[in-house]
């Protein structure tokens, strides 16, 4: 394994910016200071002028493996992660087949293993009927259990009440929800083909998964939580009724926590009237307002985590009607940019950005050793260029589906080099070879 020396670097971890050096040694950040001398074995990358931060690590990503890799795969996905400064993913359950038993998860980390440039975790679905597989699941191989309260279809919809009911009893590790009320939903899908037959305009959307569908699933998932005393979070939160569930401050000793995603942050629903099916998502990308609620819970609080809901389809896919286009948008490769983006215009700091992205998350996950720049944790870092833009038409696409909702965008930034447990995976605009990510183990 090559060691690096990071030299002048802006640190920007728990809470502070300091100019220093980093000493990365197998893989592992060995020394942090001023004037460290480079080992006779270190490549030396001077990062004067640019901000080096802890590695993102996104907790809500859907890598389509197995069984829909015609759309991505690990190796895709992770690459598109580590160009876009991500550097440990989190992937999702509901795959072909789904990962709610045993076998399935143990089946993913051995797809995942050698080619994954990320490191890489699994979340473990929940279904109408695999509570006895939850009572006796091997917590260190899962991060959380993922409970599809809407918006899915066959057993990864949970909507039996007694069975949800003993999930939150149960559940041996974090539950994460995603939150829409079903019969709502479908109550509205009719309602709009009524008015427009199978030809439904896509400002429709947030109508059809509507805010009174989020906030009414969202209040059933805190109920339960609050009755078992289950550590919860609600993921890809997109409204502004929902922030008053949430307690503002620090996220040290909540039950209850909040996710927020990149697109919910960048779009609003006056975009699609351009972008149409390419930002058709669930929950659906709602109003300014709803937007800015969501920016004012960011700075107080309220949200706890950002990430990205990475959800790749092929093109052809997204551009069928509106009741056939797939829900989803591939977001890896630019989540990270747009978020620092939102730090230029004043909406987060760095120090904000940071905690959302790794802090947070490793502690909500109870991952080891990573989410910090600490001597003795695993080299995850990146280095960005705040003054350097990055036009999105001039970048190469590494998600397998080959699009993304950015097009035509210019970044106010540059993902300069991606540290994956202390290998180079991403430097200058080049994926490095051979660089393979490990396997995320948790403290419980």
């Amino acid at each position: 394994m090559i060691n690096y020396l990071i030299t002048n670097a802006r640190i920007v971890n728990e809470g502070r910016q300091t100019e220093s050096d980093l000493l990365v040694q197998n893989g592992r950040i060995e020394q942090l200071g001023a004037g460290i001398k480079a080992p006779a074995n270190a490549e030396v990358l001077d990062a004067a002028g640019r901000v080096l931060l802890p590695g993102m690590i996104d907790s809500h990503v859907h890598c389509r493996e197995p069984g829909l890799t015609h759309k991505a795969d690990m190796a895709s996905e992770s690459a598109a992660a580590v160009a876009g400064g991500v550097t440990s993913i989190i992937d999702m359950p509901n795959v072909q087949p789904p990962t709610t038993d045993h076998a399935a998860i143990v089946a993913k980390h051995e797809l995942a293993r050698g080619r994954a440039s990320t490191n890489y975790g699994f979340h473990f679905g929940a279904t109408n009927d695999n509570i006895e597989a939850i009572k006796a699941l091997d917590t260190s191989l899962v991060a959380a259990i993922k409970v599809f309260m809407g918006a899915s279809t066959g057993r990864m919809l949970v909507d039996d009440e007694a069975t949800l009911d003993q999930l939150f009893a149960n559940a041996p590790v974090l539950v994460i929800t995603h939150c829409e009320d079903t019969p709502m939903i479908e109550a509205a899908e009719q309602r709009a083909r009524t008015r427009y037959g199978e030809d439904v305009p896509m400002r429709e959307h947030p109508r059809i998964r509507s805010r009174e569908a989020c906030l009414r699933s969202s209040q059933q998932a805190i109920e339960l939580a609050h009755r078992h005393g289950t550590q919860l979070q609600i993921l890809h939160l997109t409204t502004a009724e929902e922030m008053a569930l949430f307690e503002p401050g620090p996220m040290a000793g909540k039950q209850i926590t909040a996710e927020v995603c990149a697109h919910h942050l960048f779009f609003a629903d006056s975009d699609y009237a351009d972008k149409g099916t390419l930002i058709k998502c669930n929950p659906a990308i709602k109003s300014a307002a709803d937007r800015a609620a969501l920016w004012a819970a960011v700075a107080d609080g309220r949200i706890d985590i950002l990430a990205s809901d990475h959800a790749p389809h092929l093109l052809a896919e997204k551009q069928a009607g509106y009741f056939q286009a797939p829900s989803g948008l591939p977001l890896l490769q630019h989540e990270l940019p747009s978020l620092l983006d939102h730090v230029k215009d004043g909406r987060l700091t760095l120090e904000q950005l940071v905690e959302k992205t790794a802090h947070n998350v490793a502690e909500r996950y109870a991952i080891a050793e990573r989410g910090y720049i600490r001597e003795g944790y695993w080299a995850d870092l990146t280095l960005v260029d705040l003054q350097q833009p990055t036009a999105v038409e001039f970048e190469p696409l590494y998600s397998k589906c080959g699009w993304t909702p950015f097009a035509g965008h210019v970044f106010n930034n540059r993902i300069q080099a991606t540290f994956v447990s202390g290998q180079l995976a991403y430097h200058e605009g080049k994926l490095s070879q051979g660089c393979t990510g490990q396997a995320l183990q948790y403290v419980r």
